[in-house]
Order: structure tokens, then C-alpha cells, then sequence
């Protein structure tokens, strides 16, 4: 019941769950399509490879998204990532934690040990105030009762944005961006790794290059969104 007149964050009609946050009209405009579970390349049907990632293949070994980066997801992100609307965090997670449940019984997807978050420069996460992937992903581990890490993975040096520059530029300019270090005693053979918005993959690819040195089998990632 939504006595309080809870109102859905995209079309601002009255919500008949108040947690969802967006109500089920608006969520059905979300761009879904079946895609490929490695690299989240679209397809006509769910697969564990393609193409794409035969080609070009990831660094990581699947992959789990809302939807591709279109309206009115793409308005959701950005009003979370860079409007202050950190409150669209759990609307988000819910809409994650859907697509991990579809990934389940579509893509058959073991679920991993630990969650850890895309971390943030110190100073970026100053100015912003929040890491956006560390509130989803806490929300997922509440959920799905799997462990958040948040120290294990950190970002060691300053990078430029990446939205302008070329794929090229964009591996150098992550080159020893990242360091991975569990904690003593801590080894995982699975893990998954929240970030809002996949691109080019230049992010994930530099950061599974280090979560592999130590010897973790299998890397997922979960997204918001696969442009």
C-alpha cells in the first residue's frame, strides 16, 4: 500500500510497491534482448559466446546486464552517477538483481563468493561523494547474502575520463591503474565485478588482468548497462 504517495522516479505516477522505486510501466520500456553471456554482445537468442567475443575475446568469463544503454535507462544512470541521486541506488540494484536471477536460469550462471565494487580515485570519489557501483553492489550482497569486498580492489592512480578518448587511449590510459590484493588468508575462484556502465570493456579488461595474477578462475560482471 503507498500511503505516503510514493511516486514512481521516471513518470511520477503513484507506485503500488513504493521499494521498486520505478513502476512496471516504465520498467517495461527498458531496451531488452537476449544476449550474449561472455561479452554482452546483443543476439537473437541467449548464448555463452559469439562472434564478438570470439574475435575480441574479454578478459572476463560472463557477463550480466539490465539492459543495452538506451532511454530511459541511460536518464536513470546519469541522474545517479552524475545528478546526486544516489537514492536511485536501490531501484537500480533491484533491476540488477532481476537480470542475475534471469542469468540464472537462462545462462545457467553459478553465483560467485564475493561481490567487489569498480573502485573509484580517491579524489573522485571525494568530489562525487559516492562510489555509484559500491551502492549497487552492497544492495546486491544484502540480497543474494554474498559477501561485499571493498579492500581487496583498489584504484592506485588518477585517471583520465575515458568518454573521449579512443579504445587505444583508453588501455593507456588504465595501464597500472589498479591493484588487487585480498586479504591474507582470503582466495577466491569466482567473484563478480559491479560497474555501472560497460563501454569498450578497457576498465574491466585492466582490472581482470590483475584479479587473474592471483589466481581467481572466474570473473563475472555485472552492469547497469552494455553500450
Amino acid at each position: 500500500m503507498n500511503r505516503l504517495d510514493f511516486r514512481c522516479f521516471h513518470c511520477d505516477k503513484p507506485l503500488a510497491i513504493v521499494h521498486h522505486g520505478f513502476c512496471s510501466r516504465c520498467v517495461k520500456l527498458l531496451a531488452r534482448s537476449p544476449y550474449c553471456g561472455h561479452c554482452g554482445s546483443l543476439l537473437a537468442e541467449n548464448a555463452l559466446s559469439c562472434g564478438e567475443c570470439l574475435q575480441n575475446e574479454p578478459k572476463w568469463q560472463r557477463m550480466v546486464q539490465i539492459s543495452v544503454y538506451k532511454k530511459p535507462l541511460t536518464d536513470w544512470i546519469h541522474r545517479f552517477k552524475f545528478h546526486q541521486q544516489y537514492w536511485l541506488d536501490q531501484p537500480l540494484a533491484r533491476l540488477l538483481l532481476l537480470a542475475v536471477k534471469q542469468a540464472q536460469r537462462e545462462h545457467g550462471l553459478a553465483l560467485p563468493e564475493a561481490i567487489l565494487p569498480v573502485p573509484l580515485f580517491w579524489q573522485r570519489h571525494w568530489r562525487r561523494g559516492y562510489n555509484q557501483s559500491e551502492l549497487i553492489a552492497r544492495h546486491l550482497s544484502q540480497w543474494l547474502d554474498i559477501p561485499l569486498d571493498t579492500q581487496s580492489l583498489s584504484r592506485i592512480r588518477h585517471t583520465a575520463s575515458q568518454r573521449e578518448l579512443t579504445a587505444q587511449e583508453r588501455r593507456l590510459n588504465l595501464k597500472n591503474a589498479f591493484c588487487f590484493k585480498p586479504q591474507a588468508g582470503t582466495f577466491y575462484e569466482r567473484i563478480a565485478i559491479v560497474d555501472d556502465v560497460v563501454t569498450t570493456g578497457s576498465t574491466l579488461n585492466a582490472i581482470c588482468r590483475e584479479i587473474k595474477r592471483a589466481g581467481v578462475k572466474e570473473v563475472q560482471v555485472w552492469t547497469l548497462a552494455r553500450a
